[in-house]
Parts: C-alpha cells; sequence; structure tokens
C-alpha cells in the first residue's frame, strides 16, 4: 500500500520543496494552504492549523483513502516582526497559536493515526532563532524554541510505539523572503555563515526526507540544524 505524508504550509518555500521531494519519493501527498497553492498532483486542503475541526476532518479523509499515513510535517507558520516593547499581545499570541499552538494540534491528531500501526515520524519545521534568538522577532523564537521541547517530550511519550520525532532547523534559506533582502544585508549575513551561502529549499527538502525514511530509524528527539554552520550545532 503506498505511504502518505501531510505537509502543513505546502503551498510555497520550504513546505512546497518538501511536498514534491515526498511525491517524488512514491508518497500520496496530502498538503495544507491558507490562501491559494500552485498546480501539483497533491491532494490539497485549506487549513488554519488553529482549528481543532478542520484538522480532524482532513485526519478523516486521509485515514479513509487508500494510502497508509506514514509521516507529518509541521511547516504552516507565519511571522509579526517587531521588537518587544512595540510588539502587541495580539501579533505575540497570533504567532504563538499558528506556530506552536498548531504544530500541537497536528500532532496530537497525527499520533492517533500513527499509534494504529505502531509506525511513523512526525518532523517539525524550527528555525535557528529558535537556539539563538533574534531581536524583533520574541514571538517568533519562543514558537519555534517550543517546538523542540514540544518535540522531545513526544519522542519519549511516542518512542515504544515506534514513533519518532525530530524538529529540522534552518538557518537562511533562498525564498521569497530572503530575495527581498538587500545586497548588503546579503553580505552581511553571509559573512557569519562558515559555508558562504544561504541553503535551498531543496537542501531542506532532503533532510526531511532523510528522517521520514528507514535510514533514520534510530533518531528521535533530534534538532538537526541545516544553516551552513550559522549555529554550530546551538
Amino acid at each position: 500500500m503506498k505511504p502518505a505524508v501531510l505537509v502543513a504550509g505546502a503551498n510555497r518555500g520550504i513546505g512546497l520543496a518538501i511536498a514534491d521531494r515526498f511525491h517524488g519519493l512514491g508518497y500520496e501527498v496530502f498538503a495544507t494552504y491558507r490562501s491559494g497553492h500552485p498546480d501539483r498532483p497533491f491532494r490539497w486542503f485549506e487549513l488554519d492549523v488553529r482549528e481543532k475541526d478542520g484538522i480532524d476532518a482532513l485526519f478523516n479523509e486521509i485515514e479513509k483513502s487508500e494510502a497508509t499515513f506514514e509521516a507529518l510535517i509541521c511547516n504552516a507558520g507565519v511571522t509579526k516582526d517587531q521588537l518587544m516593547l512595540r510588539m502587541s499581545e495580539e501579533d505575540f499570541d497570533l504567532v504563538l497559536d499558528s506556530n506552536l499552538k498548531g504544530a500541537f494540534l497536528l500532532a496530537q491528531r497525527a499520533s492517533k493515526t500513527l499509534l494504529k500501526t505502531r509506525k511513523g515520524s512526525i518532523t517539525f519545521v524550527g528555525s535557528v532563532v529558535g537556539m539563538s534568538g533574534s531581536a524583533g522577532q520574541v514571538n517568533y523564537s519562543a514558537s519555534k524554541a517550543g517546538l523542540i521541547g514540544m518535540a522531545r517530550s513526544l519522542a519519549r511519550e511516542l518512542g515504544s510505539r515506534s514513533i519518532r520525532i525530530n524538529v529540522i532547523s534552518p538557518g537562511f534559506i533562498e525564498t521569497d523572503m530572503t530575495a527581498e533582502l538587500s545586497e548588503e544585508r546579503k553580505e552581511e549575513i553571509l559573512k557569519s555563515i562558515p559555508l558562504a551561502r544561504f541553503a535551498t529549499v531543496d537542501e531542506v527538502a532532503d533532510l526531511a526526507g532523510f528522517l521520514a525514511s528507514d535510514s533514520a530509524r534510530y533518531i528521535t528527539g533530534a534538532v538537526i540544524p541545516i544553516d551552513g554552520g550559522l549555529g554550530m550545532g546551538h
């Protein structure tokens, strides 16, 4: 039976590259978006990850399919950057609810399905700022740091059932957002990266595919940086 993966936040950037990679690996890809999506042979679902009812409905569809659910990739999230003294409570709550609580709700529901087969993996897409912090990103950094604690707790809870939980921690990636940076800012950032370049979304997708594969069957509770040495593993 064909394996299935759910990629939350798959309409662009890292999420789209991950969905493409799993499709290439032979998975039935269930993919979520908030506003529009590209033309890909995935099973697309509009989803706000903060809404439990929508998540339940999506997993009902996954369970009714002929594929066997084996992997969840939590990539959905938002940013609302601002210095702490100017940050509104609403923007803090929005980022934590979307990036951390949303990942919790997805993982909670996915676990119920994975426990039936006693096999599978959940991968959270974090960020280097979850470990290093970032001025102007108190909410975002906190949400990504929270993913680490959540992943390691879930790894302890679900490990005996052969369900693995890991975190990918990207640094600077070649995306629409980094493309908007000035050349001066890019040069400044590159000086802090030993490999002296940004990662590609395909490199992140390679790591996501590996973590869901049998080659990673003894890896759980790990935070794996993909940052060119920016954080030196921290």
